[in-house]
């Protein structure tokens, strides 16, 4: 078994115009006084990085390795959430994500899409050149809006989808193959993959590639009502990525999972900081750790109620006090004796080299 690295911060939630969450030196430092030992990084606000410079500048790229090291923390993973949901728009969605993109590709969706899959491929290259392993992202979505259809779906509208995302996304990932990165998708209501069985589709539709992986964030299963420890069980050959999120789901007569026009604060679904919600975090990095995860726990901070700064300082602690240390012994070992073929042979109740007649 492995351990667990962390705990690392999911720095998206928290940059602003504001010191010290204003540019990566500052925020860096902050993060290493709550304890957070890595970051991750969003790749859409040039006040952390340059993507494209960082795909092709090593120099520019030992720059921000050395911008982060003298604060103490590595760097988990570069993200590219905003670009990978620009990679397939429904056009019902086309003006509401247009702001996700620079202002030269909006109301232009076939610019936007090709300018999101230049961004990945730059991703791919980054993450090579700064050293990591894995890649965080969306997955974009085509066929969401048929979710929950009514009217039904016309024959082979789900093929036709996940056929047409894996066009867009095969090249992508070949380039973090070439890379030698892994990208991993947020499974997450809003994209068309946000479970098991639509991931699945999509790795038919991608001929089970080797780089197309999952970024296990449980909070968004509890809201959907999924299994999210079964779902380790299932897929653990493909997490690669962990984002430490809390959620609570508290139904009533008047609002279940669909209940997603209300505010936050008023739906039955509701993201939580760490330790105010209902998933079992003991459970997970149990699981993971039986599974031989070794990334990073990266906390992502979500909640309706508590602060980002509260959030942040109860973060860091919780994540450490989650992840185990594997042991590298049997709790059994002190009973242990020598291998002897004889004394098994005795125990069975049959003689050196004996065999039962036929």
């Amino acid at each position: 078994m492995k351990k667990i690295k962390g705990p690392a911060i999911f720095l998206a939630q928290y940059a602003s115009d504001i010191a010290p969450f204003n540019n990566l030196e500052n925020i860096c430092q902050w993060a290493y006084n709550l304890g957070y030992r890595a970051v991750q990084i969003p790749t859409n606000d040039s006040r952390f990085i340059d993507l494209e410079r960082a795909a092709k500048d090593l120099t520019y790229c030992d720059k921000i390795t050395a911008v982060v090291t003298k604060a103490g923390l590595q760097i988990s993973e570069l993200s590219t959430h905003i670009q990978g949901q620009l990679v397939a728009v429904h056009p019902a969605y086309d003006q509401m994500f247009d702001s996700f993109a620079p202002a030269q590709y909006r109301n232009n969706s076939k610019a936007r899409t090709k300018w999101a899959i230049a961004q990945l491929k730059f991703a791919a290259i980054a993450s090579k050149n700064l050293g990591l392993k894995a890649h965080a992202t969306f997955s974009g979505a085509l066929l969401w809006p048929t979710l929950y259809p009514w009217p039904q779906r016309p024959p082979g509208l789900i093929e036709a989808g996940f056929t047409e995302l894996a066009q867009r996304w095969l090249p992508i990932l070949d380039a973090f193959d070439q890379a030698g990165v892994d990208l991993c998708y947020e499974l997450h209501p809003g994209e068309d993959l946000h479970d098991g069985a639509s991931f699945e589709y999509f790795l038919a539709a991608v001929d089970n590639h080797p780089r197309a992986n999952i970024l296990y964030d449980p909070s968004h299963f509890l809201l959907q009502q999924l299994d999210y420890l079964a779902f380790i069980d299932l897929y653990h050959p493909r997490i690669k990525a962990f984002h430490v999120k809390d959620a609570e789901f508290n139904p009533t007569g008047k609002v279940g999972v669909y209940g997603g026009y209300l505010d936050w604060k008023d739906r039955a679904g509701r993201f939580r900081s760490l330790g105010d919600g209902q998933i079992d975090f003991k459970k997970i990095f149990s699981k993971l750790t039986q599974y031989g995860f070794d990334g990073w726990a990266v906390l992502e901070w979500e909640c309706c109620i508590k602060s980002p700064e509260q959030g942040a300082l109860e973060g860091a602690p919780f994540i450490t006090d989650h992840i185990i240390e594997p042991t590298s012994i049997a709790f059994d070992h002190f009973a242990a004796v020598a291998a002897d073929q004889q004394l098994n042979q005795q125990i069975l109740g049959l003689a050196i080299g004996e065999k039962c007649d036929e």
